[in-house]
């Protein structure tokens, strides 16, 4: 007894070693444990990689002075090509005015028919008034290059084609899909007691509308200008059938250089369509609230 415990093999000793010992339960436990954050960390980097990739890739080559096979870096580093691109006589600086110009023309036709029909169909009790919702997404349900070469064969009858005027109208059509559904949610999210209560106290029909209604429905129709903002901005079919070749925006700047291999251009341009869409979905973030999109569609 005395040379078991001198030798540390005392019974208390052995039992507290056997309760450290796991058990083959919580070893298996552990060891999915370990494979599911494994699995998880994973999916995470292939997600960094998937979506920040092509972002990476982008900004090498814009800085990318020399760039040849078999290096998988570029040769030589540069801000020649932001240099070419920012020229006051080049052509991006030209096409990007020209694209902020549309973009902008495009969202005063589109809020001119979507707050209108946004609040007819909030507001009024239409007939067929899901048909006329669904009317405004036949853009979306035909293939874009369908519809844009018979809308050149009618523009160009019209002496509307390579126009700004015509690049705009096109715009606006394919806008109109999320304008109206997103005007039409934001009327319905505002409570009607609140223009009752303001036709109650003598306030016409056209004061209440202002004064109350289009305020608080004003952050849906921000957001609605918003998205139509962006999509003329990266708007490329249909600028293409219907504004070439006296109408260059940035997206057909982009595809010029991307086909003429100037890559440099390319990136370029593609870095500086991509600021505006990142700013204005924070700012979309911030107007579109839960109540106004729960009633998209209703």
């Amino acid at each position: 007894m005395q040379l078991s415990q001198a030798e540390g093999y005392s019974p208390t000793a052995r039992a507290e070693a056997q309760s450290r010992k796991p058990a083959p339960g919580e070893s298996r436990a552990r060891f999915w444990t370990f494979g599911s954050t494994l699995l998880k960390v994973l999916g995470l980097a292939a997600f960094a990689f998937l979506l920040f990739g092509p972002l990476a890739n982008l900004v090498l080559w814009s800085v990318a002075e020399r760039w040849y096979a078999p290096f998988k870096l570029p040769v030589a580093y540069g801000m020649r090509y932001w240099e070419v691109v920012f020229r006051p006589t080049g052509d991006a600086m030209s096409s990007l005015v020209t694209s902020v110009s549309i973009a902008c023309l495009t969202v005063l036709v589109a809020l001119a028919v979507s707050v209108p029909a946004g609040y007819a169909l909030a507001r009024l009790r239409l007939p067929w008034r899901t048909a006329l919702m669904i009317l405004f997404l036949l853009p979306q349900a035909f293939p874009s290059v369908a519809i844009y070469i018979n809308v050149a064969r009618v523009f160009y009858g019209l002496g509307l084609t390579g126009t700004i005027p015509g690049v705009v109208l096109v715009h606006a059509a394919h806008g109109l899909v999320y304008s109206v559904w997103i005007a039409a949610a934001a009327f319905a999210a505002v409570d009607r007691d609140l223009e009752l209560a303001a036709r109650n106290i003598g306030a016409s029909p056209l004061r209440t509308f202002f004064t109350i209604t289009l305020p608080l429905a004003a952050p849906g129709i921000m957001a609605s200008a918003i998205f139509v903002f962006l999509e003329s901005l990266d708007e490329f079919t249909g600028t293409f059938f219907v504004g070439v070749p006296q109408v260059t925006t940035l997206p057909l700047l982009l595809y010029n250089a991307s086909m003429g291999g100037n890559y440099q251009i390319a990136s370029i341009t593609a870095l500086i369509l991509l600021v505006p869409s990142v700013l204005f979905m924070i700012v979309i973030e911030r107007f579109l609230k839960a109540d106004v999109l729960s009633k998209v569609g209703q």
